[in-house]
């Protein structure tokens, strides 16, 4: 689950946290925190062998084991609490079982997650830790200290936060600094979107939210289909779709309770467009497989297409002085094509020569441009080198970065990072399904243990010991 800002924390909740919490601790199974392999034989003190030796407190208390990581009933309901402050006491109490279930999963993926980064020595300081909890209180309008004690009224421990964060901050970390050198995108691909979006540039435009239900693996798809549905039936019921996005959706969107902003169905994958495309205002889809995970869109406005503006260029400029001769003047700057001096390039790939001048210029219309130029400028697309301009003593050339047509069409660079994202991010779910197959994870739910977190849930919250 994403650090989301709390926005509740100055808001009452509709009902009581302890009593929503008694309700809710009655674990039902979850196709995802099945225990694996059925409980083993006690040992010769009656121990569960599967709660580690270090662990001191009441077997009753454990609701799962991440290797020799311990996560107890204070741990669900610290998180749960969390969750419920979140939405603003705006959970449906039909939903707290599943969202039971989510809490639970986020822990055990949060201690996978943290588990894996301590074996390539990456940790969240305090530091970090503390940035990222004054940034959400500054987001709410309150210092770190205050929201410390707006979190402890409502019996959160900011301990509870700050373990979330540290998940956060290492996962990406981790897997940017493994895997973000292999990601590539290659033209065609960010040209193809660019295409789409041309030609959905006369069409109109979608206000989407999204939930994003990843699946573990193929054979839990049907398990996942039936959860994907249930959230659709809490929708119908009335729950709010960013409440229920925030709390459910692993999209990068959850932290804005789903929303993706006014979309044209070019920048979609195609399964996600042709189903929004026939949607009227006010729909939710069905669960869409994509990209290894259930979607539901909500379509919460459109608008007819912008009409075309001016055309506009982001262009590499250079000249040189015909003083070093024609053919030299020539020869340097023909080089401009492959000397990456487009946004994104940290440097000049190449030297261009002597006395040869090069500038960057975004977004010009034609109007911007020397009259001299525009001849030799507006006819050109991307990947085009211009033919020399002859003027005041020296000999110019442009390359063209990007054309943008005036069809509000993002920029290359926001495309390809789009596209880069999604890809980092399907590589992060399969990184953590990988590191799950390779841990021990125990998820020990009997009811002794649904016994004891209820009860539990009435009280005032103490950690066990270990």
């Amino acid at each position: 689950m994403t650090v989301r800002a709390l926005n509740s924390l100055v808001k009452t909740t509709a009902f009581s946290l302890s009593a929503a919490l008694m309700a809710a601790m009655a674990f039902a199974s979850c196709p995802a925190m099945a225990q694996q392999g059925g409980a083993p034989a006690a040992s010769r003190d009656g121990r569960d062998p599967r709660i580690p030796q270090s662990y001191t407190g009441p077997e009753s208390a454990v609701i799962a084991v991440v290797n020799d990581k311990v996560i107890t009933t204070y741990d669900v309901r610290q998180r749960m609490r969390l969750m419920i402050l979140n939405a603003g006491g705006r959970i449906n109490p039909q939903l707290l079982p599943q969202l039971q279930r989510q809490a639970v999963k986020d822990l055990v993926e949060e201690q996978l997650k943290i588990q894996e980064a301590k074996e390539f020595d990456l940790t969240a300081t305090s530091e970090e830790i503390d940035s990222q909890v004054a940034g959400i209180a500054a987001q709410n309008g309150l210092s770190a200290d205050q929201m410390k004690e707006k979190l402890e009224e409502d019996g959160v421990s900011i301990n509870s936060l700050r373990n979330q964060m540290a998940a956060s901050i290492v996962w990406p970390r981790l897997v940017s600094g493994r895997y973000g050198k292999r990601v590539r995108v290659d033209d065609s691909e960010v040209d193809a979107v660019m295409q789409r979006l041309h030609d959905d540039a006369t069409h109109e435009q979608f206000l989407l939210s999204e939930i994003c239900i990843p699946v573990p693996s193929p054979d839990q798809q049907q398990a996942y289909y039936q959860a994907s549905l249930q959230l659709i039936e809490q929708l119908r019921k009335g729950v709010p779709f960013a409440v229920i996005a925030q709390q459910f959706s692993a999209c990068t969107t959850a932290a804005a309770g789903g929303n993706m902003g006014w979309t044209r169905t070019g920048e979609l994958p195609p399964e996600i467009a042709a189903a929004v495309k026939i949607l009227p205002v006010g729909a939710v889809t069905n669960p869409i497989p994509s990209e290894g995970a259930f979607k539901i869109l909500a379509v919460r406005d459109k608008r007819e297409a912008v009409e075309q503006g001016e055309k506009s260029w982001t262009l590499a400029y250079a000249s040189a002085p015909l003083s070093v001769g024609r053919a030299a003047a020539r020869s340097s700057l023909e080089k401009l094509a492959t000397a990456e001096a487009c946004p994104g390039g940290q440097a000049l790939r190449q030297d261009l020569g002597p006395n040869v001048d090069v500038a960057l210029v975004e977004n010009a219309k034609l109007s911007d441009i020397d009259e001299r130029f525009t001849s030799a400028i507006e006819d050109l697309r991307r990947g085009d080198l211009s033919a020399p301009v002859e003027a005041d003593g020296a000999l110019h050339e442009v390359y063209i970065c990007s054309v943008d047509e005036g069809l509000g069409i993002p920029p290359r660079g926001e495309i390809e990072e789009k596209l880069y994202s999604r890809q980092l991010e399907r590589i992060a779910q399969q990184y953590l399904r990988d590191v799950r197959r390779k841990s021990t994870v125990d998820v020990l739910i009997d009811e002794s243990a649904n016994q004891n977190a209820a009860g539990a849930g009435a009280g005032a919250a103490q950690p066990p010991n270990g």
